[in-house]
């Protein structure tokens, strides 16, 4: 079985900066690509950042210049540095790992900044 965990999240000012931590666990080999998703209150979930073979990234348009993903060589983690936070950026933010070609999901953690 297939675990997805995030972590790192919080509440920060306006301006300051967050890193979240996502890792998967259980019985797999390597996870294939990774991606940062977010929802706020009464919107749909958007999408934030991926990471794909080859360390190819690609950002949402509302985050490009202030995040950035990673991840380690052993494919077990991602990470997201969120810098230059706004109240925009508050919502629930959502880590997804594709092994095996299936998608899991973490059951994601809260940012929130304040004005």
């Amino acid at each position: 079985q297939v675990q997805v965990a995030e972590s790192g999240g919080g509440l920060v000012q306006a301006g300051g900066s967050l890193r979240l931590s996502c890792t998967i666990s259980g019985r797999f080999i390597s996870a294939g690509a990774m991606a940062w998703h977010r929802q706020a209150p009464e919107t749909q979930r958007e999408f934030v950042a991926s990471i794909v073979g080859g360390g190819i990234t690609n950002y949402g348009d509302s985050v490009k210049g202030r995040f950035t993903i990673s991840r380690d060589k052993a494919l077990s983690t991602v990470w997201l540095n969120m810098e230059s936070l706004t109240p925009e950026d508050t919502a629930v933010y959502f880590c997804k790992m594709r092994v095996g070609g299936l998608d899991y999901w973490g059951q994601g953690i809260q940012v929130t900044v304040s004005p």
